[in-house]
């Protein structure tokens, strides 16, 4: 009987060693770039489709840019590119937000969801920011890679005839 006991305890020992490392090698999730939450569950499709209800007007990106400015910008950079001081001091690699196609697979409820809810490293905002800051918050990093139209050349007057 203690044979058997002590088999027991040394497969309920190994199980959780074994479960720790079926978590390390699970891999991302393939079907949203959103899916790998803090959690580790994927984006419920309710929260994917969840529609911005801030239109990205002036007033609203400048408000989320004083928003990102405060709580964004120590990792993901001042100017969107995924270099803040406290990313690099923490050796991380973050998405550039400036490149149009950074986001692509992120529904603005992706964004929302991972904002309320964290992913990976990044703690969650939860309840600390309301509703509005969050959508102002999301339209203000959709403006960082907004295509800008190139500035017209300046007309250049021919020379002077001699």
């Amino acid at each position: 009987m203690s044979a058997a006991l002590s088999g027991n305890t040394y497969a309920q020992e190994q199980k959780p060693q074994e479960e720790k490392k079926a978590e390390q090698k699970a891999p991302e999730s393939k079907e949203k770039p959103g899916g790998d939450t803090k959690t580790g569950s994927k984006i419920p499709a309710e929260e994917s489709q969840r529609p911005n209800t801030v239109k990205p007007d002036a007033e609203s990106i400048a408000q989320g840019k004083r928003m990102y400015t405060s709580q964004c910008a120590m990792c993901h950079g001042t100017a969107g590119d995924g270099k803040g001081d406290l990313a690099e001091d923490m050796k991380l690699k973050l998405m550039d937000y400036r490149d149009p196609e950074g986001l692509k697979g992120f529904t603005d409820g992706d964004l929302f969801y991972i904002l309320t809810h964290g992913k990976g490293q990044m703690p969650d905002e939860g309840d600390r920011l309301t509703v509005t800051q969050k959508w102002n918050l999301i339209n203000y990093i959709r403006s960082l890679a907004k295509k800008t139209t190139p500035e017209k050349p300046e007309k250049k007057e021919p020379p002077p005839a001699l």
